[in-house]
């Protein structure tokens, strides 16, 4: 892997989904020292208040809760994949809380799979640049969410199809 301290890299953690702080907008960067100084220049205008430093300093420290959301996003994930892989597609392999499905056609494709997903209240978004506009990105759901998906999907697809 590329050094934390490379000289061209900056890593980024929020905290919005995995720890539940969305609305505190709160996240750390991880870099070298002479990048990480010159954000320190216009630190103060993007500040972060006591109360959120408090929750994300408490966020860090409950592992437990940490561990049930990775176990939890993991699992909707594999669902996701499972329920592609159903359907004639494929979910590209992902280290984040969404999973892009490749629908094997072309972008206008999957934007018809999109706008037929969307149309039966099921919200997924897609990459805008070739040769990805051929997938679908779908984020990690409760059962419910992939309960609806896993009926929704065959009929996008099938809606999809141009004759």
């Amino acid at each position: 892997g590329i050094p934390v301290d490379h000289v061209r890299v900056v890593r980024l953690r929020t905290f919005s989904k995995a720890y539940g702080l969305a609305g505190i907008r709160i996240g750390y960067a991880i870099t070298n020292a002479p990048l990480a100084n010159a954000f320190n220049k216009i630190r103060n205008h993007f500040g972060v208040n006591s109360i959120a430093q408090t929750a994300a300093v408490a966020a860090l420290a409950d592992t437990g809760h940490q561990s049930s959301v990775r176990k939890a996003v993991a699992a909707a994930l594999e669902r996701v994949a499972g329920i592609a892989q159903a359907n004639g597609c494929i979910g590209l392999p992902t280290r984040t809380n969404f999973i892009a499905v490749d629908c094997m056609q072309d972008g206008a494709f999957a934007r018809r799979v999109l706008q037929a997903l969307i149309g039966q209240g099921i919200f997924v978004r897609m990459p805008g640049v070739a040769p990805l506009d051929r997938c679908i990105r779908i984020s990690a759901g409760t059962k419910s969410d992939l309960d609806a998906l896993e009926a929704a999907f065959p009929k996008a697809l099938q809606t999809a199809v141009v004759t």
